[in-house]
């Protein structure tokens, strides 16, 4: 890659993670960005997942720090995560790099769909009841599709854990930032064993989430949310479309 395109692609990684702050599900755009720039597909999915690790670390100190965090029978979910997250690393190593698009393209319209329909988390959390087994049903097959492409994980475990295992809004922010960690962390190891990770690119991909979601935290409380949210799924569309295309012809 040339120095343009790096510098373009940091450019995109930041203003991604920027609005992923709050819109969440920055991998939607990260990866298929990635695509585009004609990085090879496995490598991409491998690279944005060693970036993840220094995002979901960032996002969770805080939390931890102020103790919104609540850890007590989160061992479960946890080894859910990790069995689950690297299964789903394991299958990128078998499928083909244009099943592994397709995946993605999927994958990227089903967020939007969810995103659009899904009921709002706050209006659930009073409503929720603990289900134990479904709970973690939920986490391991989440976490498959967590370690093989993780774009939306976080914003459909949110849910689940309001949900049905009847945490708290904050909460569940809390606890899926956390088993994003162990998911990006598990996942990673595997595919540096694969020889998958670009360290450069995932350097720099590392560092610019770390600056964006510092940037996006700042400017949070100032910008438009329903404004954003409609750039970002008009974004992700427009992508999951030209992947679509790309397959086809």
């Amino acid at each position: 890659m040339s120095g343009i395109e790096y510098a373009i692609l940091i450019f995109l990684f930041l203003v991604t993670t920027a609005v992923g702050v709050i819109t969440g599900s920055n991998s939607l755009i990260t990866v298929p960005v990635m695509f585009l720039f004609g990085i090879d597909e496995k490598v991409a999915v491998a690279t944005n997942m060693f970036g993840l690790i220094f995002m979901s670390v960032g996002a969770t100190i805080p939390f931890v720090r102020k103790g919104t965090l609540e850890t007590k029978g989160l061992s479960p979910l946890v080894v859910l995560t990790l069995i689950g997250s690297a299964i789903g690393a394991l299958l990128v190593g078998v499928i083909t790099n244009s099943g592994l698009k397709l995946i993605v393209s999927a994958a990227m319209v089903a967020i939007v769909v969810f995103t659009l329909v899904k009921p709002k988390t706050r209006e659930i959390e009073g409503e929720a009841k603990k289900n134990l087994p479904l709970t973690y049903l939920l986490v391991f097959l989440l976490a498959i599709y967590g370690g093989l492409y993780s774009g939306g994980y976080v914003t459909v475990l949110t849910v689940v854990m309001v949900a049905f295992y009847g945490s708290t809004y904050a909460n569940a922010i809390a606890i899926t930032k956390l088993l994003n960690v162990f998911s990006s962390v598990i996942a990673t190891i595997l595919f540096i064993r694969a020889g998958l990770v670009d360290f450069k690119l995932g350097a720099i991909l590392a560092v610019t989430m770390f600056v964006g979601a510092y940037i996006g935290a700042h400017f949070a409380s100032k910008m438009n949310e329903k404004v954003l949210k409609w750039i970002f799924l008009s974004t992700v569309m427009l992508l999951a479309a030209k992947l679509v295309f790309d397959l086809l012809y």
